[in-house]
């Protein structure tokens, strides 16, 4: 049975309107994938667990009223149903929104879509023109294949933590960010989109998939070459570039600031800035192999001068220059930079119970067909009766699948009024 796709493409701008996306994914990865397409237009059909969703529902604090921050940011863009897919109610209404999907997409544990009975071949099959994209801590190959994943051991295994940190003898230390998972949920869209692309010249769906292992190890191209040419495994350097100097924070009398001084012509001007030409004949800089042959020597010469002066000084004095640099900011100097502002990266949603809530914009620009954030979150189970009906499921029906507990309806005004 077709649904009725009319309401909610309405809705949708972007140049994915109108592709379906079944969200069967939980916490960082999956759901990062799937925010990328919402936000780009893609009609999302986020489908949480019963009971109690998925798991940033949990991750508090902060909340913003009742709701989980983390999932705010997370799930805004899409529409939220909630299904027991333990139930033969919750498969029933699951085979129907998929015999309607452009995508699927999921980050169970190994194994799990095929127990359910919605694994890849079974799928495929009976939909060829689906587009099947996972998302795994180590893929679906190899040795590892049945391990379940998370940021902090792809982090470890991938070598980030090796290099990660103020010194080359200090213990390993996690990027501040969860990396893999956001770069996997990157890698994973950007996935999908070219099978889609196939699929339009071919009418061929085909299966995507990737991994926090994989993600974190795409991270490490320069240290990897460093590997793989050398034979050394690069360590520790603090703000440091492995290849490159200076290329890196420095301390001013008031604060941090960042340098990209390494090539020949930003090294000389950067020295005109600090009005220290006269390093510009030192031997032990003149090339950037000097520079990083002598790099402890070099943060040394350059630190003494930069603690002599103001931040700002020395910003205005490098970007006169030419040379690239910028200030290091915690978070909320970052989020209200008026860079950050005129790129529309902070925007207002408005959320059915919360009101205007701020949450992260959309990376990437289209001239013609943009992209943007309309709504917030759903709130839990909250467009399961509006989905349903578009699929065909009467009053009745849904009443009768609630109580089998295969799926959960919103409470309040909202959910009421879809029914």
């Amino acid at each position: 049975m077709q649904s009725d796709r009319s309401q909610s493409n309405s809705r949708r701008s972007g140049p994915l309107a109108g592709l379906r996306v079944v969200d069967l994914t939980h916490v960082m990865a999956g759901p990062t994938c799937t925010l990328m397409l919402a936000d780009m237009g893609a009609d999302v059909i986020k489908i949480e667990k019963s009971p109690n969703g998925d798991d940033t529902r949990h991750s508090v604090p902060p909340k913003i009223g009742e709701e989980a921050a983390s999932f705010l940011m997370m799930n805004r863009n899409k529409r939220g149903i909630v299904l027991d897919l333990k139930t033969e109610g919750g498969k029933q209404v699951l085979r129907r929104l998929i015999a309607d999907a452009d995508v699927l997409v999921e980050n169970f544990a190994p194994g799990a879509m095929e127990r359910l009975g919605f694994g890849y071949e079974a799928l495929h099959e009976q939909f060829p023109a689906l587009i099947y994209c996972s998302l795994s801590g180590f893929g679906r190959t190899g040795p590892y294949k049945h391990r379940r994943g998370f940021d902090l051991v792809a982090q470890a295994m991938s070598g980030i933590m090796s290099f990660t940190g103020e010194r080359p003898d200090g213990p390993p230390v996690k990027c501040g960010p969860p990396l893999s998972d956001i770069t996997a949920g990157l890698l994973a869209s950007m996935g999908i989109l070219a099978a889609y692309t196939h699929r339009l010249k071919t009418g061929e769906g085909q299966w995507v998939e990737t991994s926090l292992y994989e993600a974190a190890l795409v991270q490490t191209y320069w240290q990897s070459t460093i590997a793989l040419a050398a034979g050394t495994a690069p360590r520790a350097m603090g703000s440091a570039h492995p290849l490159n100097a200076p290329y890196q924070a420095f301390e001013a009398s008031d604060g941090w600031l960042v340098v990209g001084g390494a090539n020949k012509k930003h090294w000389l001007l950067m020295l005109e800035a600090l009005g220290a030409s006269e390093l510009a004949a030192d031997p032990r800089f003149v090339t950037g192999a000097d520079r990083m042959a002598n790099l402890k020597v070099l943060e040394a010469v350059l630190s003494e001068r930069f603690r002599t002066k103001s931040r700002a000084h020395w910003l205005a004095a490098l970007d006169e220059k030419g040379v690239p640099c910028g200030p290091v900011h915690d978070m909320l100097e970052a989020l209200s930079d008026p860079q950050t502002l005129a790129r529309e990266m902070v925007v207002e949603v408005e959320h059915s119970t919360l009101g205007p809530v701020k949450t992260i914009g959309l990376p990437v620009k289209f001239s013609e067909t943009p992209g943007k954030v309309l709504s917030g979150a759903p709130v839990y189970g909250e467009h399961t009766s509006e989905v349903l009906a578009e699929y065909g499921f009467d009053q009745k029906q849904i009443e009768a699948l609630e109580k089998e507990g295969a799926i959960v309806l919103a409470s309040g005004r909202r959910e009421e009024r879809v029914a």
